[in-house]
């Protein structure tokens, strides 16, 4: 059965809703790492551009390890 508009709105509502506070950390992280490493690539206008966008992809995984670390010490700070 076809999810009609008005299902497909409170589907989109309800995961906003609930993933709030996920969904602005994951915002804030993605243009402090734009504007970072634009600003960087602006001062070094020699750099290649493929070097840019590669860096830009870096941010997916640098994403991913700041998350992966700062969920391993709140995991570690209750074992001491």
């Amino acid at each position: 059965m076809p999810m009609t508009a008005k299902g497909l709105l409170e589907t989109v509502g309800d995961h906003v809703r609930e993933h709030r506070s996920g969904m602005l950390v994951d915002l804030v992280f993605a243009f402090a790492w734009v504007t970072v490493v634009t600003v960087v690539f602006d001062l070094f206008a020699g750099a290649p551009e493929w070097l840019y966008y590669l860096t830009m992809l870096g941010g997916v995984v640098a994403y991913f390890g700041f998350f992966a670390s700062l969920e391993a010490v709140r995991e570690g700070d209750g074992d001491e």
